[in-house]
């Protein structure tokens, strides 16, 4: 069940090095992310959130803030797969100009959350917990909040310029945190 979500992410951070905006050894120009990313399943983020709202019969907010760096494109994907447990929603904010410009969101139903071990937990305005760690080149910041589990990821190259007290930032950015 996890390895399926783990296998995703590794895949999509893979796809967006291998072309992320470098020329290849014939000097020939990459394609565009908005060629590829669209063949590899994803579309608007608009689009994505319905497809999942729809999925599971059930309303889905987003952080309002983004890091602060620049992202050329938007992405989103829902992934329906067998059964339940692993259906995600992937929303990837990149740029074709700075490969280290990666921030993405993953949000699943919180029964079927993947476990990480946190090497810091922050406290966030709601009252819920928040656990901090890194994977594979990632920071990320794990919560939960009306039944889902977000996954806030960034590259950790630009951690000193999205520190954990940004991240925190972002998860406590909901329109309706003061509810």
């Amino acid at each position: 069940m996890h390895k399926k979500f783990f296998h995703l992410f590794i895949l999509s951070i893979i796809l967006f090095w291998i072309h992320s905006g470098t020329a290849n050894a014939s000097n020939d120009k990459p394609r565009p992310l908005e060629e590829i990313y669209p063949e590899i399943g994803y579309k608007t983020v608009e689009e994505s959130v319905k497809e999942f709202e729809h999925h599971f019969n059930q309303d889905l907010k987003l952080p309002l803030r983004v890091p602060p760096i620049d992202f050329t494109h938007h992405f989103g994907r829902f992934n329906d797969l067998e059964g339940e447990i692993n259906d995600s929603l992937e929303i990837e904010l990149i740029s074709d100009m700075s490969a280290e410009h990666h921030y993405k969101i993953n949000v699943r139903p919180a029964k079927y959350k993947i476990p990480l071990k946190a090497k810091n937990v922050f406290k966030l305005k709601n009252g819920n917990d928040a656990i901090y760690t890194d994977v594979s080149g990632f920071n990320l910041l794990v919560f939960e909040r009306d039944g889902w589990q977000y996954i806030l990821s960034i590259d950790k190259r630009v951690s000193n310029r999205v520190p954990t007290d940004v991240f925190v930032e972002i998860a406590n950015s909901f329109a309706d945190q003061g509810e």
